[in-house]
């Protein structure tokens, strides 16, 4: 038997950064010792990252055909990993896709990337699809990170990711608690890409601006950070809720970005009590101010993983997620979720050959 499985997780985030993907080993006996062979990002061309921004306005039709082509984009990144990296032994590839719909108070949720083109096209076989099972159930489909971070990371008393939204989990009467916190990335992202820039480096602008205390207030006087978890946060909400407040009247970018950091901030801290020891992983943990202003509100300690973990972590939690499934283990927690059940979710496929397949939510 075997001492290692052999596996590739891909993820893309709301921030629409790219696709990252990991080639990782995970021991058979315990999964606690994994090693990333091989790491790398994909960034979307203009062209996708505009058809992935209006998904969430398209038809059932449309999102039917988005779902294959995206399906065929993720199968030719991922030949392109295998090949760039002299990858010959791969036991499954587990695929988050990308979330274009996620309302799971009305039982939606849409992850595009068909998993049966993505094995036709990489001839691997592939598991997906890991939110419909879990919204089916009565739960939020999200997050799904946890039972990575309980199984990997116990180490500390929390983790964060802080990607488009800023999402946490830890251990509370000896059940897993997890929830998306409040926006991040998916927010900063779209006012730096007015003034051309991806991403606001190192949180340079935002440190340049100055707090607007109107948008500060009615930021967090969103009905949102009243909910108890389980609770889970879309683009969806974000439209509707969070981009009216900002755009309402002119204010300058900086002071936008310098105002959402601090909300962003505020909110993340008031999830860290004392003795707290927090994992920190994300793109956000590259925007220096952000975290300086966590740990500014933040009564625990703030630890920031290595480059590696930052970058992949998730990815990395998706190539467990499939390894649960294919072994038919619990890879969804009722607890996070609010499922009626614990439950092992993920639709697998193997390669059949071309790469037209039927439309699948996956």
């Amino acid at each position: 038997m075997k001492k290692y499985h052999y596996c590739i997780g891909l993820m893309s985030g709301t921030s629409l950064d790219g696709i990252d993907l990991v080639y990782v080993k995970i021991a058979r006996e315990n999964y606690k010792n994994y090693e990333i062979l091989a790491c790398q990002t994909v960034a979307y061309s203009n062209s996708w990252r505009t058809r992935l921004q209006e998904a969430i306005g398209k038809s059932s039709a449309e999102h039917a055909e988005l779902t294959t082509a995206y399906g065929v984009l993720l199968g030719e990144v991922i030949n392109e990993f295998m090949k760039a990296h002299g990858i010959s032994v791969v036991d499954f590839i587990a695929s988050h896709g990308h979330t274009v719909l996620h309302q799971p108070e009305v039982g939606v949720t849409l992850q595009i990337g068909d998993g049966q083109v993505i094995a036709n096209t990489t001839g691997q076989k592939v598991v997906c699809d890991f939110r419909t099972q879990d919204v089916a159930l009565g739960g939020q489909g999200a997050p799904l990170v946890p039972i990575g971070d309980q199984l990997l990371f116990d180490d500390y008393t929390h983790c964060m990711n802080l990607g488009g939204f800023a999402n946490i989990s830890y251990e509370e009467n000896g059940k897993r608690i997890a929830y998306d916190i409040g926006p991040v990335n998916i927010v900063l992202n779209k006012f730096t890409r007015q003034l051309n820039l991806e991403y606001d480096d190192k949180g340079t602008l935002a440190r340049t601006g100055t707090l607007d205390v109107e948008l500060f207030e009615r930021l967090n006087s969103l009905e949102y950070y009243q909910w108890q978890p389980p609770k889970s946060l879309g683009l969806e909400w974000v439209l509707a809720e969070v981009f009216p407040i900002l755009t309402e009247r002119p204010v300058p970018i900086p002071n936008i970005l310098h105002t959402v950091v601090e909300h962003a901030a505020f909110q993340i801290g008031s999830c860290l009590g004392t003795g707290a020891i927090c994992l920190v992983t994300g793109g956000g943990t590259f925007n220096t101010y952000l975290m300086e202003r966590i740990e500014f509100y933040a009564k625990g300690r703030v630890v920031k993983g290595e480059e590696a973990l930052i970058n992949y972590k998730e990815a990395l939690i998706f190539a467990l997620l499939g390894l649960l499934r294919m072994e038919g283990q619990v890879n969804c927690l009722a607890a996070v979720t609010g499922a009626v059940k614990d439950h092992s979710s993920g639709e697998i496929f193997e390669p059949q050959g071309g790469t037209q397949a039927a439309f699948t939510e996956c």
